[in-house]
């Protein structure tokens, strides 16, 4: 069972699905959202994404996809890709235990900050990875 929740508190989600696709996203998007240099996800089916306490504010980050974000503190939680609506992507980083699903690999290389230097081993996909 995956747990995780928002930095309040106030949004606490789980999912009982084997997640897959782990991976640290580069894109534009993803860097505003977060405020960070990219972001870590991973995927789970959207019946197996259950809130157990809280709700998501969600806005429509471009024209194909929503992102939830806690509305209390902020904390950026899910993505939802509008042509998968069976699927939800989870930030790493807000699981309890985000060292238990480490990313397998970068995507939207082609868009990343200059100056952050990446040393860790994992493949690097210029766009999404079936795109490449």
């Amino acid at each position: 069972m995956l747990n995780g929740g928002c930095c309040c508190g106030f949004v606490r989600y789980e999912s009982g699905a084997k997640p897959h696709d782990p991976t640290s996203c580069h894109c534009s998007i993803c860097r505003r959202a977060s405020g960070a240099p990219f972001v870590a996800w991973f995927t789970v089916p959207t019946a197996e994404f259950r809130l157990l306490s809280g709700k998501l504010a969600k806005f429509r980050s471009s024209p194909k996809a929503t992102r939830g974000f806690c509305p209390r503190c902020g904390t950026p939680l899910t993505f939802a890709f509008d042509a998968l609506p069976d699927r939800v992507d989870v930030t790493t980083c807000s699981l309890d235990d985000p060292d238990a699903l480490p990313p397998r690999d970068h995507i939207y290389t082609s868009t990343m900050v200059g100056w952050l230097k990446l040393n860790d081993g994992l493949p690097h996909f210029p766009e999404s990875r079936g795109k490449d």
